[in-house]
């Protein structure tokens, strides 16, 4: 092991003993591998020196920790389980969208088989830090349902359905969007916003999507539903049937809060993505009325439970440690900044950008 100036750190390098911040919290883990994030946090806390166990020549054995090459420079970081099983779940909801254009029936059991994988490592899985390795915005409605689908399933867990319905309700969410293939491809890739009549053909995928899936035998009636339904609001100003509450799935009320979560913070071709604090904000505002309340409470307070010395990046660029949560407002905690505190509940001019460790 050596210890080093932080400028002399470079992606790849194996952290030898724990970082620590100023105030004593662990920075960074022994054995963490350096990627460019962890450049970021290292100078954003104006940490001068590290030990590493190794220059990025020699640390890098085994192809599991070699950064990949990929488009524009930047690298690709080493996959984990988890998204070992995501990127194989991407590549195989690809060819199913490609087959059933084709005319091939949905292979309900690969689906399954493939997303059982994936939800073996949904320990893993944070909702708001998760990033897939490698993203491309014509691989948008990809990404969001895989996404969807990992997040309903733990809604399902968190809002008490029984353990027999989480797949179901996985499934649901990953299935949601697949109506989308009967919808124009030049709406889909569309750089800019809808028009008023391109918008109204993109509803029809609800309509298209329960269509495809109503004869699945191996669905059951909860997923078709939420294909159906997941547009639909609590108070009757959805799509496609503008129904209210009492006829709403809770699959589909389910997949719905996934499906916005992730609409917003994701990158698509005409706008950037949200933070994911901001969305959970407006969640939280469209529970009156939109959303189901309870559904939305339960997410948001357990996606926003984080140890005290979580590290986040604010809306201004500044760099902190959240050193306490208020339950009552859960995605504005204080954040400790060079021994500063700033309190998110009173400077609302800011917010949480994004998680960084």
């Amino acid at each position: 092991m050596v210890t080093v100036g932080v400028s002399q750190v470079k992606p790849g390098d194996k952290i030898g003993e724990d970082v620590l911040t100023s105030l004593g919290s662990v920075l960074l883990q022994k054995g963490k591998i350096i990627t460019p994030k962890e450049l970021d946090i290292l100078q954003a806390f104006l940490i001068a020196k590290v030990t590493i166990e190794a220059p990025a020549a020699d640390a890098r054995e085994g192809e599991e920790k070699k950064e990949e090459p990929a488009a524009g420079g930047r690298p690709i970081p080493p996959a984990n389980p988890l998204q070992t099983e995501y990127d194989r779940m991407i590549v195989l909801l690809r060819t199913i969208f490609n087959s059933f254009v084709t005319g091939t029936g949905l292979p309900i059991m690969d689906v399954r088989t493939q997303l059982e994988r994936l939800l073996q490592h949904i320990s893993e899985y944070k909702i708001l830090t998760f990033s897939p390795r490698v993203f491309q915005e014509s691989d948008y409605l990809l990404h969001k349902s895989v996404m969807s689908a990992m997040t309903s399933y733990l809604i399902a867990q968190w809002v008490a359905q029984p353990q027999k319905d989480w797949m179901q309700v996985a499934l649901a969410g990953l299935l949601k969007d697949i109506g989308n293939i009967r919808i124009d491809r030049g709406i889909l890739t569309k750089p800019t916003p809808l028009t008023a009549e391109e918008n109204d053909e993109m509803k029809r995928h609800t309509v298209h999507g329960y269509q495809l899936l109503k004869n699945v035998a191996a669905l059951n009636e909860g997923v078709k539903l939420a294909t159906l339904q997941h547009h639909e609001r609590v108070d009757g100003t959805g799509y496609p049937l503008g129904i209210d509450a009492t006829k709403i799935h809770p699959y589909a009320k389910i997949v719905s809060i996934a499906d916005i979560f992730h609409s917003m913070t994701l990158n698509k071709s005409y706008r950037k993505a949200a933070s994911p604090y901001l969305v959970l904000e407006q969640l939280q505002s469209d529970s009156f009325g939109k959303l189901d309340p309870a559904y939305v409470q339960t997410f948001v307070e357990k996606v926003t439970q984080f140890h005290n010395g979580t590290v986040v990046r604010l809306s201004d660029g500044r760099v902190g440690e959240i050193i306490f949560s208020d339950r009552a407002h859960p995605t504005r905690p204080w954040v400790s900044i060079d021994g500063v505190i700033v309190n998110l509940t009173i400077e609302r001019q800011l917010h949480i950008r994004e998680v960084l460790k």
